[in-house]
């Protein structure tokens, strides 16, 4: 199904190739509807990378491309994309929000360097806000926390905040607060900048104005926690606050950025994304202070070890999805953990010890590839037809014994039995499980000795329906899915005495037991 979203022209030129210290690698997360998808469309668009915002609704987004997404209206998949914002390159990571869906969510959380959770300003902190939150706490990463549809009219700001203190701690730190909200959004007080942002009623570049006389007061206390917070995660820092009562732009940046790296900081933005407002200012503070590729604590390796992001180290990559196109084939999307990779050098791959060709290779933008030469350490993009090669596969150069920590998926909520209804697809239904199982772990295919059944496992009912309806409009089957059968066993537990005597009479028929 096509896509009728717009590129500009510069994109299809030569890429421009980053090194580590000025890539930002993002990911956005969030409940179901919380508006990840709109931020995405919204992040290109302040970039100039595209023409016109897409609508999820309209199926048109550079991130929601696949026709199972537009059916539904809403994301399915991971969905990788890229934007230049002034000397940076940031990759953005769009994600389900349905927790029905983790296998999608789980591998972008592994190669991000910093998370973005959107919470929807009138409904809260949501159940699936707490179990993103949970996925996120296990690799310990950056977080910023936006506070979007405030232009929804039940819009709660100062609600949402004291919620995401309560469930997420107090490391939630307010950054910047609306005037008004709901309809009327327009106004937001930055308290970084100590400067009030006006946006005309489409969004875009706002005018900076003085913070009004009524909102000083709010302005300048919550201005004096957030130097704090900035002063607490370095010593000069603190110093230079107790002595002066004050610290520059710059140093509450770094002291920021020093608070975001050790989690005891997530700062929270005001965003209405449908609307463009706030999201510039969102991506001006990725840029200025969430941390690069290279300033990430190294990764860990299976053998205990770690590696560092560096230019000059080996050559090593990190399969983080991996995706069967039909015309294409077998695309790997792919973390540069160290080094540089390029077009035509062989990597060896550590988990199956096979060695792979580098072909053609490219960065992602929803469905478009954009050539590219090299990728740099810290980078993010991908390439076709690795044949022994599957996600969370670590792939480096011949020499070495390097091999990262694999992606913890978790095991099956539910299962179902899946059979043809035409016996002669068996075969073909079992390739396509396997096939599927390949692009997302949390897909378990396995067979019942017992019972003699084909059994499919998932994260829930939502999961395992979406499976169907790929193999009905991908695969062209007709897969029936049904309750597993509960093996029946007997079992001795004890040992017991019995005594039986039966006794047959003879000259008549006559007999009697006990």
């Amino acid at each position: 199904m096509p896509c009728s979203f717009l590129f500009h022209a510069k994109l299809f030129s030569a890429m421009k190739v980053f090194d580590a210290k000025h890539i930002k690698n993002i990911v956005l997360l969030g409940s179901h509807g919380c508006g990840k998808t709109t931020l995405a469309e919204t992040m290109l668009f302040e970039a100039g990378l595209i023409n016109r915002r897409g609508r999820v609704e309209e199926g048109n987004t550079v991130s929601d491309f696949h026709p199972i997404e537009h059916e539904r209206g809403s994301s399915v998949h991971l969905s990788c994309l890229h934007t230049e914002w002034r000397n940076y390159k940031i990759n953005i990571i769009d994600t389900p929000g349905l927790d029905d869906l983790v296998g999608e969510t789980i591998p972008a959380l592994r190669v991000a360097d910093t998370c973005v959770l959107l919470l929807n300003a009138h409904h809260g902190v949501e159940v699936g806000s707490d179990l993103i939150w949970g996925r996120m706490q296990h690799y310990d990463r950056p977080v910023i926390i936006g506070v979007n549809q405030l232009d929804h009219p039940h819009a709660d700001f100062d609600s949402t905040v004291a919620q995401a203190k309560d469930h997420f701690g107090g490391a939630v730190t307010v950054m910047q607060y609306p005037v008004e909200q709901g309809e009327g959004f327009h106004r937001i007080i930055d308290l970084l900048k100590m400067r009030m942002y006006v946006f005309k009623d489409d969004g875009g570049k706002p005018e900076k104005e003085p913070i009004p006389e009524s909102e000083k007061e709010r302005a300048e206390a919550l201005h004096k926690e957030l130097v704090e917070k900035a002063a607490e995660n370095d010593e000069a820092l603190m110093e230079k606050y107790f002595e002066q009562g004050e610290l520059t732009e710059d140093e509450m940046r770094q002291g920021l950025k020093l608070g975001m790296m050790a989690r005891t900081c997530f700062p929270v933005f005001c965003l209405s994304a449908l609307r463009n407002m706030g999201s510039g200012r969102l991506m001006g503070f990725i840029d200025n202070v969430a941390p690069s590729a290279l300033e990430m604590p190294p990764a860990p390796l299976v053998d205990g070890g770690e590696l560092p992001c560096q230019a000059e180290g080996p050559a090593v990559l990190f399969t983080f999805k991996t995706i069967n196109e039909p015309r294409t084939g077998w695309i790997s999307l792919f973390k540069v953990m160290s080094g540089e990779v390029t077009e035509g050098m062989e990597l060896v791959n550590d988990n199956t010890g096979a060695t792979e060709r580098i072909g053609q290779l490219f960065i992602v933008d929803g469905k478009e590839r954009r050539h590219v030469d090299r990728l740099a350490a810290g980078d993010i993009g991908g390439t076709l037809k690795l044949k022994d090669t599957a996600t969370a596969h670590t792939l480096h150069t011949p020499g070495q014994a390097i091999k990262l920590k694999p992606i913890a998926f978790p095991e099956p909520r539910i299962r179902v039995t899946v059979k043809a209804a035409d016996t002669r697809q068996e075969e073909k239904l079992h390739q396509a499980l396997l096939d599927i199982h390949r692009e997302d772990p949390t897909v378990v295919l396995g067979f019942n000795r017992e019972t003699g059944e084909q059994v499919l496992g998932g994260q829930g009912e939502l999961h395992l329906n979406l499976v169907k309806w790929r193999l009905e409009h991908e695969q062209k089957l007709e897969p029936e899915f049904g309750s597993p059968k509960v093996p029946y066993r007997e079992t001795i537990r004890r040992s017991a005495e019995a005594s039986y005597r039966h006794k047959k009479q003879t000259g008549g028929a006559g007999q009697f037991a006990e």
